[in-house]
């Protein structure tokens, strides 16, 4: 058995191109990029080094069993390992929504699928979405359907894409929308069902949906409070 990853790397955006040559080497064939800006004190970035804090993030996928030689060409590679250089982390995916988009993630990597899984006494799971560029209002519709509360949404670019051919059929615009969505973890089933039947892959919002535990939260107070109304107080039905 093997489980998945998400992949976040986030490193200077002048070695974006040395991360993505250790991928593709890799055959970590599905990334998302997004461009961010670190907060580092001038101080701070004289000490490591650097000459300016913007920064690439990159969202990718990854086996268990890939993973090790992944962190090893990081390390000799890229030199993750030197301050300054970057930073690399996996948290596990607890759910993936179809058997098409988990081979499609997965794919030229070994896997072998097992059951989902829930990290123990974990309330809460974020759901993240990649669609096509311009459709996350479509996606939030639909997870609203299911009772999501609401999203944000960041811009990506994605690579690999031309890959999914084989997978769907279709071809996918490489310009994304990634929308994180928050849920109570006895909603999340019901509410990326939803989204895959609304603006799944036979939507032109192709999209493709994910979870991944979540160990503690603050600011979810609407979601706090509704775990917390007593079943003789909620609103009945009409007649």
């Amino acid at each position: 058995m093997s489980t998945v990853s998400l992949l976040t790397s986030i490193v200077a955006r002048s070695r974006l191109p040395a991360l993505l040559k250790i991928y593709k080497e890799q055959n970590l064939e599905i990334n998302l990029i997004a461009l961010g800006h670190g907060t580092a004190t001038h101080a701070v970035l004289n000490v490591l080094g650097l000459d300016s804090t913007e920064k690439a993030v990159c969202f990718s996928f990854v086996t268990d069993l890939k993973w090790p030689s992944v962190k090893r060409d990081l390390q000799n590679k890229l030199r993750i390992d030197v301050p300054g250089t970057g930073i690399a982390f996996t948290v596990p995916l607890s759910s993936i929504g179809g058997k098409r988009e988990l081979a499609f993630i997965t794919q030229n990597q070994d896997f072998v699928r097992k059951e989902e899984s829930t990290m123990r006494d974990t309330k809460r799971e974020l759901i993240m979405i990649i669609c096509n560029q311009g459709y996350n209002e479509q996606v939030m519709d639909a997870a609203r359907t299911a009772g999501a509360a609401g999203g944000t949404v960041i811009h990506a670019r994605g690579t690999g894409m031309k890959s999914a051919e084989q997978f769907f059929g279709v071809s996918l615009a490489s310009e994304k929308d990634v929308i994180y969505i928050v849920s109570n973890t006895s909603e999340k089933n019901r509410i990326m069902q939803a989204i895959m039947e609304k603006a799944g892959l036979a939507t032109p919002a192709k999209a493709i949906a994910f979870s991944l535990p979540v160990t503690d939260t603050a600011g979810l107070r609407l979601l706090e409070e509704e775990e917390n109304v007593p079943a003789d107080s909620a609103p009945e039905s009409p007649e």
